[in-house]
């Protein structure tokens, strides 16, 4: 039994180090634009007083609480953005990822892929990758966009993934993902 175990967990860590490190060079570039969020920091966010009445910030306090990790990635580089691709291509084909729904029109590509949950309604990985955002007239601090890589990791409710949106100033692009209808 220990044999069994010990050859499921060595295989299992290739999957398990690759979903944490892959993108994880991005971080470095000068030519991309990084956002981390932890675990403690999602911790530190749920223990700030907020008013209960509020509806939207009790649904952002609940999905705080079941975040593990975020990191967004943007680039105006064609080079990195070229690399991203390649690197989001390579983690879909070793991870268990699903594809929830593609949006295609004249600004950008947007494709959401997720992990499943313990439900319907939640999901235990989300990744949102943007490409072909150079026809849209989008300028953040002086730099035109190119591609946008988002993944967020924990227990995600669908359902409440408008209110982290609003409340991170998260592309809004991410509350498509809470109408699995598109599936």
């Amino acid at each position: 039994m220990k044999k069994i175990l010990f050859v499921m967990l060595m295989a299992a860590m290739p999957v398990v180090g690759t979903s944490q490190s892959l993108f994880d060079k991005y971080e470095d570039l000068d030519n991309v634009s990084a956002v981390v969020v932890n675990k403690s920091m999602f911790n530190l966010l749920t223990k700030i007083d907020v008013e209960v009445d509020d509806p939207e910030a009790q649904d952002f306090m609940d999905i705080a609480k079941s975040l593990n990790n975020l990191k967004v990635f943007i680039t105006e580089d064609r080079a990195v953005a070229a690399d991203m691709k390649v690197s989001v291509e390579k983690y879909l084909k070793s991870s268990n990822l699903e594809e929830l729904m593609r949006v295609k029109d004249k600004d950008a590509n947007v494709k959401f892929y997720i992990r499943s949950g313990k439900d319907d309604d939640h999901v235990s990985e989300l990744l949102m990758f943007v490409t072909g955002i150079q026809n849209a007239d989008i300028d953040v601090n002086g730099r035109k966009l190119e591609t946008v890589l988002l993944s967020l990791t924990g227990d995600i409710d669908l359902n409440k993934i408008g209110s982290l949106t609003k409340k991170m100033n998260l592309p809004e692009e991410l509350n498509e993902a809470g109408k699995r209808g598109n599936r």
